[in-house]
Parts: structure tokens; C-alpha cells; sequence
């Protein structure tokens, strides 16, 4: 057995991965550095490099603990949904607290920005893309699973448009100096919930 698979080694692994999810959400890739990541977690530079092959390597595992946090965070979110016929402003209130997630009356979060950065990091770190179409699939079930719960037809290729369209509104508020991401958001899927999820006028399953 060797000194990475020890459970102090895990410990250590899970530390630094942990660091520099954190620094991640703060300071966006360029924040991830050996040296940061070490102090951060608390430990020797050079365990970052024991532990991991790369920068690319510890980039990879912290977007992939960013992406189990937010799964969880949509799980439990999906899960406490009572199931009951929605209106288009009510369903498009439950997506929007699902997908953009930040009330309006908070400040842009740490999380929404990282969550964008790494799709554009994509373009350059094509090992990262993997793992953001996972993360996206995973979005889109936890909406497949809302519109089942609010009483409306589920199609799985109209609502990863949806979420596409929800992406698109919410970059297109994070660069203007309107709206907003989540008031964009909400006015988008206002505007197309009845087209992409319309009523499901069978009897709801309980």
C-alpha cells in the first residue's frame, strides 16, 4: 500500500483537493497554484506533487469535488419538492432558485461566477469537458425531475434547452450591468416554460 491510498494519505488528498476547490470559487484557475493549494490545506508544497501528477491533475479533482457538492446541493433541493401543479411563474421560481440558486437580494455568489468559468476553461482544458458534461447531465435530470413534480410534460431534449437557455441568460447578465442573473433567468423561462414543459393533463403521479 502506498502513502496515497494510506488513510492519512487520503486525508491529505482530500485537503488539498478541498483547498483548491475553495480557491477555485475565490479567484477563479488562476488562483490554483501549488504553493496556494499547500497553504491553504495546511500542508508541505511538496506534498501537492506527491499527491497529484499535475496542476492539471489537482485542477481536474478539485472541479470534480465542486461538481459533487453541487450535486448533492440539487439532490437535496429536487428531493424536498412537494409534487402539485405549477404555473409558469411558480415553475419558473423553483428553477431559478435550482440553476442560478443566489436570491436576488444577494450580491452575484462565488459559485454562480466559478460555475461559468468553468465552462469557458473547457476551451482550453479539454480534460475538463468530461466532467462538465457530466455536471450537465446532472442539471438536467434535477429539471427533468422538477417539471415531473409541477405537473408538466418531460422531454429531455427541449429541457437541456431550457438549461441552455437559462446558461445563456445568466452569462449575458454577468457581463451587462441590467438585470440581474437570476431576474434574466426567470424572464427566459417565463418566456418558454409553456413551449419546452407544457401541462401534463394526465392525473399527477403521487
Amino acid at each position: 500500500m502506498t502513502a496515497a491510498v494510506t488513510p492519512k494519505g487520503e486525508r491529505r488528498r482530500y485537503a488539498l483537493v478541498s483547498a483548491a476547490a475553495e480557491l477555485l470559487f475565490e479567484g477563479g484557475f488562476e488562483a490554483v497554484r501549488h504553493r496556494a493549494v499547500a497553504q491553504r490545506a495546511g500542508l508541505p508544497l511538496a506534498s501537492t506533487t506527491y499527491y497529484f501528477s499535475s496542476l492539471d491533475d489537482l485542477v481536474e479533482n478539485a472541479v470534480e469535488h465542486v461538481g459533487a457538492v453541487e450535486t448533492a446541493q440539487l439532490r437535496a433541493r429536487v428531493d424536498g419538492l412537494p409534487r402539485r401543479r405549477r404555473g409558469p411563474e411558480a415553475t419558473a421560481d423553483v428553477l431559478v432558485d435550482l440553476l442560478v440558486g443566489a436570491p436576488a437580494s444577494e450580491p452575484m455568489s462565488e459559485p454562480l461566477i466559478s460555475r461559468y468559468e468553468r465552462y469557458i476553461a473547457c476551451a482550453r482544458q479539454p480534460s475538463l469537458r468530461q466532467i462538465q458534461r457530466l455536471l450537465l447531465r446532472r442539471r438536467v435530470d434535477a429539471v427533468v425531475e422538477v417539471i415531473a413534480r409541477s405537473g408538466r410534460s418531460v422531454r429531455v431534449d427541449l429541457l437541456t434547452a431550457m438549461v441552455y437557455a437559462v446558461d445563456g441568460a445568466v452569462m449575458s447578465a454577468l457581463a451587462g450591468d441590467g438585470d440581474g442573473p437570476r431576474e434574466t433567468a426567470r424572464a427566459t423561462l417565463i418566456d418558454v416554460i409553456d413551449i419546452l414543459a407544457p401541462v401534463d393533463e394526465r392525473p399527477m403521479r403521487v
